[in-house]
C-alpha cells in the first residue's frame, strides 16, 4: 500500500497571527459566537513529562506554551493558561487523568495525548465528552479508525513511516538482511509490524522486549547470528540506546534504524558512541525548516526545538485561533476544529473525516558528531 501514500513538501510559513478574543455562549455548535468575554479559558497538555520518555512530552509542552505565550502577548485582557497533565507515558494513569481534564471545564482542548498506548486509554474518555483533542505525537493508524469524534492528528501516522522507513533501509542502505524489533508497546510494536510487512523477504528474524528492560544480551545473541546488516526497532529510546551499546560493544557492525520514539538526545546520552550512524525516521519536520519558529522558540528555552516542538504548537495554535474566533464551549471547538484550514509552521493544518492531517512527510535523521542531524525527505 505504499505507493497510496503522499509524501508532500513541508510548508514553512510563520508563526500564526491571532486577533480578537473568545466570547462566551451556549453548548451548540455555533456558540461563543456573541456576548461576555470568557477569559477563564485553558488548553490541556496531556502527555509524559516525568518517566522514561519525559523529553518527548516536554519537547511538545514547549511547544504548546511557546504558542500561548505568544497569543498572551497580543491578548493581554484576555488571557489563557496551559495546564497540565503529566501521564508519565502510563497506559494505567491515563483514564484517570482523563477524567481529571474532563472535569475541569475550563479545559477547551487537549494537546495530545503524546503516546499511542495513553491515547487508546484515554481517547474513548475525551471522546464521551465531547473534549476535543490534537496529538502531536501518536502515531499508531488504529487510533483513527475508532470512530471518535474528537479525535485529531497533526502529523503522518506509521502506515506513513513505516514505509518511508522500508524504503530508506532498502534505497539508501541498501540492506539485504534485516532483523526487526520492538518493545510491545502499542506504538513501538505497530511501527515494527509496518515497518516488517513493507520489507517483506528481507527480514531474516524478529525478537522482542520489554519497555524498562536493561539486559539485552539475548537479543544482541540472535540479531548477530542473523548477519543482519540492519536492525529496524520499534520503540523508545531509553531501551534503544541501552540496545545498540549493547549490540556494538558485542561487535555488531551493521545500521540501527529506528522510528520517531528514539529520537531524542536521550538515546545519544544512552548509547554514547554506539549511537553515531543511527538512522531515524519521523513524521516531523527539521527545525531549520521552521526558522522563525525555531528562532522564538530558541529565544525562550535557550535550545533549539526538538522533536515535535512544532507540532505541539501548530496543535495548540489550531485551539488559541479557536478561542479567538468565540468558539468558547467544547462543542463550538470541536466543530471549528473539524472545519479548520490554515497554514501552521509544519504543514497546512486541515483535518479529514477520522481526524488526520491532509498533509504528511516523513524524514530521515542520521547520528553524527553527536547531534541528530536531517538527512532527507524520504518521498
Amino acid at each position: 500500500m505504499r505507493s497510496l501514500i503522499k509524501y508532500s513538501a513541508p510548508v514553512v510559513v510563520a508563526a500564526l497571527a491571532l486577533s480578537g478574543c473568545g466570547t462566551k455562549g451556549g453548548d451548540s455548535a455555533s456558540a461563543g459566537s456573541a456576548g461576555e468575554k470568557k477569559c477563564d479559558l485553558q488548553i490541556g497538555f496531556f502527555g509524559a513529562l516525568t518517566g522514561d520518555a519525559a523529553n518527548l512530552g516536554i519537547n511538545i509542552k514547549n511547544g504548546a506554551d511557546l504558542a500561548i505565550k505568544q497569543y498572551n502577548e497580543k491578548h493581554k485582557d484576555c488571557q489563557v493558561k496551559l495546564k497540565q497533565f503529566d501521564s508519565q507515558g502510563s497506559e494505567t494513569q491515563a483514564p484517570a487523568l482523563a477524567k481529571t481534564a474532563i472535569d475541569d471545564k475550563t479545559v477547551i482542548g487537549i494537546v495530545g495525548p503524546a503516546f499511542s498506548g495513553e491515547s487508546k486509554a484515554a481517547d474513548p474518555a475525551f471522546n464521551e465528552a465531547g473534549l476535543t483533542t490534537i496529538t502531536p505525537s501518536a502515531t499508531n493508524p488504529a487510533l483513527a479508525k475508532n470512530g471518535w469524534k474528537t479525535f485529531f492528528r497533526a502529523l503522518g501516522n506509521d502506515a506513513s513511516q513505516g514505509p518511508a522507513a522500508a524504503k530508506y533501509i532498502k534505497d539508501d542502505l541498501k540492506a539485504t538482511k534485516v532483523f526487526v524489533m520492538d518493545d510491545a508497546s502499542e506504538y513501538g510494536k505497530g511501527l515494527a509490524d509496518i515497518a516488517k510487512s513493507d520489507l517483506g523477504p528481507l527480514v531474516i528474524g524478529t525478537d522482542r522486549v520489554q519497555q524498562k528492560q536493561t539486559d539485552f544480551s539475548a537479543s544482541v545473541t540472535k540479531v548477530k547470528a542473523s548477519g543482519a546488516q540492519a536492525l529496524f526497532y520499534g520503540g523508545y529510546y531509553a531501551e534503544a540506546g541501552l540496545l545498540v551499546k549493547q549490540l556494538k560493544d558485542a561487535g555488531w557492525k551493521g545500521t540501527m534504524v529506528v522510528g520517531d520514539g528514539v529520537k531524542d538526545d536521550g538515546y545519544i546520552k544512552a548509547g554514547g558512541a554506539a549511537a553515531a550512524g543511527t538512522i531515524m525516521t519521523c513524521p516531523c519536520l527539521p527545525p531549520d525548516k521552521a526558522p522563525e519558529f525555531q528562532s522564538a522558540f530558541k529565544a525562550a528555552y535557550n535550545s533549539d526545538p526538538a522533536t515535535y516542538s512544532a507540532e505541539g504548537y501548530d496543535s495548540a495554535n489550531v485551539f488559541l485561533d479557536g478561542i479567538a474566533a468565540g468558539k468558547t464551549t467544547r462543542d463550538a471547538m470541536l466543530e471549528y476544529v473539524k472545519s479548520y484550514d490554515k497554514q501552521g509552521v509544519t504543514k497546512k493544518m486541515k483535518f479529514d473525516a477520522t481526524g488526520e492531517p491532509s498533509e504528511v512527510s516523513v524524514w530521515a535523521y542520521k547520528v553524527a558528531g553527536g547531534k541528530i542531524v536531517p538527512v532527507k525527505e524520504i518521498k
